[in-house]
C-alpha cells in the first residue's frame, strides 16, 4: 500500500495565483507519480465539487477535494502559499492547501486516514507546525503522523498548568456540608455529511465535538462519510435532548431523530460556528421547539439492518425496502388503469397504440392513453422490486444487477416471485464481489465498471439458465391455483389475508399481504382480482371501526382518541390502514384482536361473494370498478361492525372492572385514570 502523501507531493513554495492554478499544480504532482490517470478529467471533477460549495475554511485552510474515476488510489498533496489563495473562506485567503483525491469506489482504510487529517486541521498546533516546516519530507511525515512534535515533561507540565491553572490541593472530607450533585449534562446527537464525504464531514464532526466539550455538553456525532457510517446507538438517540444536522446531502434514516429540538444547517456551519449551533439547539430545547414526529407507518427506505439483527430481521428489511419503492409504481399504474377501465370499459386493453391512433375528441382514445401509461408504469413493478431489494442489501452498487435480474424475471415469465429472488441474488453477488481485495489501480473503476459488469453477468446467468424456469413454473402454479379458487378454499384464503392485513396495521405482515395481491395484478385473472378485493376490504376495516367506536361510545376514549376517530373516517374510506395505529398503540390488547376479527370476517365475505378489484388502491373511491360492489360494501360494513362492537365491549369491561380494582387504592392520585 503506497503512502498517502510523500515528499514529492509537497510544495512548500506554491506560487499559484488562483485556486484553479493551485489545484493543477498539486494535481500534476499526483499525475507524475501515476496516482491520477487523466489530469484534465480529474481537475474537472475537482472543479465540479468546488462549484457545489467553496472548500475554504477559517484559519487559512483550503481543501479542494473530490472522488474521481481518474484516481488510482487515495492521495493527498500539500501546498503552502506565501501570498495566500482565495478558496472562499469568510476570513480571507488560504495559505495551507490540501488537495485530496479519492477513487470513485472509495477505500475504507484510506478514507479513514483522510478523515483523520480533516480532524487534525482543526488543531492549531498541527497547522502551526505545517507553517513552520522547512523540509517537504518533514511536512509529509507530520501530515502522515509519523513524527509528532516532541514535548518535554517540563513543557507538558507548564502547558497543563497554563490550561487548567495551578494544581489544586486534594479535597478532604472534613467539610461540614456535602456538595450537591451536579445537574446532568445537556445531551446532543449530531450528524455531519458533505457531497464527497471526505473532508468537511469529519472536520464538522471534530469542531462540534470540541465545542461540546467547551460548552460542558455531551455531544456524540455520526459521520455519514465515504467510508460508510455506523448508526448511533438507538439508546443514545433516545436519550438526547437535542439534534444538530450539519449536512449538504440528505441525512440517512432521518426519522430516528424526529420529535426532538433540531438545528438543521449546512456542513460548513458545523465547521465554522459549532458553538453557535450548540447554543441554538439548547435555546430550542428550552422553548420546547421540536421537529415533526416521524410519520406512522413510513416506508423503511434506506434502512439497513442494525447491528445484532438476525438474518430473518435483515431479510424482512431488505424485502420491505423493495416493496416500499415499488408501491408508488403500483398506485400510479394501477389507478391509471382503473380510470381507463372506468372511462372506456374492460375492452380498452385491446385498443391500438395511442402513438399511432389518437382522436382528441373521443373518450375511448383518452381511456386508451390512460391504460397504456398505466401499463408502462406497471411494467416497472418487478424490476423496481428486485433493484431496491438489492439496494437494501448492497447500497447503490446493487441497483444495476437488481434491475437487470428483475427485467429477466419478466422475460422468463417468473413474475413477482422471480423479482424477489432476483433482488436477493443480485444483492448477495454484489456483497461477495465487494469483499474481494483488488489492486489499487482497479479501485477507481470498481463501482462504475467492474461491479456492475460482473454482478449483472452472474445474475443474468443464474436467472436465465438456473433459477428462472423453476420460479416461472412456481409462479404459473400459483396463478393457476388462484384462478381455480372457489368455495371453502377461497373463504379460508380470505380469512388469512384479512388477518395479515389487520395484525400490524401497515407493518411488515400487512405489506406482505398487499404485495402478494399486487403481484397478482401483473397477470390478472379472476382469482387474483378476488385476492386484491379481499385485501383492500380488510385493510379498510380497522380505521373505519375505530371511527364508529369513538362516535358510538365516545366516553370510552380519551379526547385525543376521539379527535383521531374523526380523521379515521377518511383514512379508512381511503384504504389507509395506518389510521388505526394511534388506537392500537394506546390499547393494543383490545384493539388489535378486535381488528383481526373484523378483518377476517371481511376477507372471508369478500371472497365468498366473489368480489373482484382491478385497482390496487383507492378505497370506496374505486367502488365503481369493483365486481359485486354492493356485496363488497356489505363485507366491509360487516367487518367494521364486528371490530367496533368488540372494541366497545372490551373497553366497557375494563371500565366496569376499574372501580373494583381501584377501591382499595386509598392513596391513588385524584383524577388519575384507573384503567389498564
Amino acid at each position: 500500500m503506497s503512502e498517502l502523501i510523500t515528499a514529492e507531493l509537497v510544495d512548500l513554495d506554491l506560487s499559484a495565483g488562483s485556486k484553479e492554478a493551485a489545484a493543477r499544480s498539486l494535481a500534476e504532482r499526483m499525475a507524475g507519480l501515476g496516482r491520477v490517470t487523466d489530469l484534465d478529467g480529474f481537475l474537472a471533477d475537482v472543479a465540479a465539487r468546488e462549484a457545489q460549495m467553496p472548500t475554504g475554511l477559517d484559519g487559512g485552510i483550503g481543501i479542494p477535494h473530490c472522488r474521481s474515476a481518474h484516481v488510482t488510489e487515495p492521495t493527498l498533496a500539500f501546498g503552502r502559499s506565501a501570498a495566500g489563495i482565495d478558496f472562499g473562506a469568510a476570513d480571507g485567503p488560504a495559505d495551507l492547501i490540501f488537495l485530496i483525491a479519492a477513487p470513485a469506489g472509495g477505500d475504507a482504510d484510506h478514507l479513514s486516514i483522510l478523515s483523520t487529517l480533516a480532524r487534525h486541521l482543526m488543531d492549531e498546533e498541527f497547522t502551526g507546525a505545517l507553517r513552520r516546516a522547512s523540509d517537504p519530507a518533514a511536512a509529509a511525515a507530520l501530515i502522515r503522523g509519523d513524527e509528532p512534535e516532541a514535548v518535554t515533561e517540563a513543557e507538558a507540565g507548564a502547558e497543563a498548568e497554563a490550561a487548567t491553572g495551578p494544581a489544586a490541593k486534594p479535597e478532604t472530607d472534613a467539610g461540614p456540608e456535602a456538595k450537591p450533585e451536579p445537574a446532568p449534562p445537556f445531551k446532543i446527537v449530531a450528524v455531519t455529511s458533505c457531497p464527497t464525504g471526505i473532508a468537511h464531514t469529519y472536520m464538522a464532526a471534530e469542531a462540534l465535538a470540541k465545542a461540546g466539550q467547551e460548552a460542558g455538553v455531551e455531544l456524540v456525532v455520526e459521520t455519514q462519510g465515504s467510508a460508510g457510517f455506523k448508526r448511533l446507538d438507538p439508546e443514545v438517540v433516545a436519550a438526547a435532548d437535542g439534534v444538530i444536522f450539519a449536512h449538504d446531502v440528505e441525512v440517512r434514516d432521518k426519522a430516528r431523530f424526529a420529535g426532538k429540538p433540531t438545528v438543521d444547517v449546512g456542513v460548513k456551519a458545523g465547521v465554522n460556528r459549532p458553538a453557535e449551533l450548540i447554543a441554538e439547539v439548547r435555546e430550542k430545547a428550552a422553548r420546547g421547539d421540536v421537529s415533526a414526529p416521524a410519520a406512522a407507518g413510513s416506508a423503511p427506505m434506506d434502512r439497513d439492518g442494525e447491528a445484532g439483527d438476525g438474518f430473518g430481521t435483515r431479510l424482512r428489511k431488505w424485502l420491505m425496502t423493495g416493496v416500499s419503492y415499488m408501491v408508488p409504481f403500483v398506485a400510479a399504474g394501477g389507478l391509471l388503469i382503473a380510470l381507463a377501465f372506468a372511462i372506456g370499459g374492460y375492452g380498452i386493453n385491446k385498443a391500438p397504440s395511442v402513438a399511432e391512433h389518437f382522436v382528441w375528441t373521443e373518450s375511448a382514445s383518452w381511456a386508451a392513453l390512460l391504460f397504456q401509461i398505466g401499463s408502462v408504469a406497471f411494467g416497472f413493478l418487478v424490476p423496481v422490486l428486485a433493484g431496491f431489494i438489492a439496494y437494501g442489501m448492497a447500497d447503490r452498487p446493487g441497483l444495476v444487477p437488481g434491475f437487470v435480474g428483475g427485467a429477466i424475471a419478466l422475460t422468463v415469465n417468473a413474475g413477482f416471485l422471480g423479482g424477489l429472488i432476483a433482488g436477493l441474488i443480485a444483492g448477495a453477488v454484489v456483497m461477495a464481489v465487494q469483499r474481494v481485495r483488488v489492486a489499487p489501480a482497479l479501485r477507481g473503476i470498481m463501482p462504475v465498471v467492474v461491479i456492475p459488469l460482473i454482478s449483472s453477468a452472474v445474475v443474468g446467468f443464474l436467472m436465465f439458465l438456473v433459477v428462472g424456469k423453476p420460479i416461472a413454473a412456481l409462479q404459473k402454479a400459483l396463478t393457476d391455483w388462484l384462478s381455480g379458487l372457489s368455495g371453502a378454499n377461497a373463504v379460508i384464503l380470505g380469512v388469512i389475508l384479512g388477518l395479515m392485513m389487520t395484525f400490524d396495521l401497515g407493518g411488515p405482515l400487512n405489506k406482505v399481504a398487499y404485495a402478494f395481491a399486487v403481484g397478482g395484478l401483473a397477470n390478472p385473472n379472476d382469482g387474483s382480482l378476488k385476492v386484491m378485493a379481499a385485501v383492500m376490504a380488510a385493510g379498510m376495516v380497522p380505521p373505519l371501526a375505530m371511527a364508529v367506536a369513538t362516535t358510538v361510545r365516545g366516553g370510552l376514549f380519551t379526547r385525543t382518541e376521539r379527535e383521531n376517530g374523526k380523521a379515521a373516517w377518511v383514512l379508512g374510506a381511503s384504504f389507509i390502514t395506518e389510521g388505526a395505529i394511534p388506537f392500537a398503540a394506546a390499547d393494543p390488547l383490545r384493539v388489535i384482536p378486535s381488528a383481526m376479527a373484523g378483518g377476517a370476517v371481511t376477507g372471508a365475505l369478500s371472497m365468498a361473494f366473489g368480489c373482484t378489484l382491478r385497482a390496487p388502491h383507492g378505497g370506496v373511491f374505486v367502488v365503481p370498478l369493483i365486481g359485486q360492489p354492493l356485496l363488497y360494501l356489505v363485507a366491509v360494513l360487516a367487518g367494521t361492525a364486528v371490530t367496533a362492537a368488540l372494541v366497545v365491549l372490551l373497553k366497557g369491561l375494563r371500565k366496569t372492572a376499574a372501580p373494583a380494582v381501584a377501591a382499595p387504592e386509598a392513596t391513588a392520585v385524584a383524577g388519575e385514570p384507573a384503567g389498564v
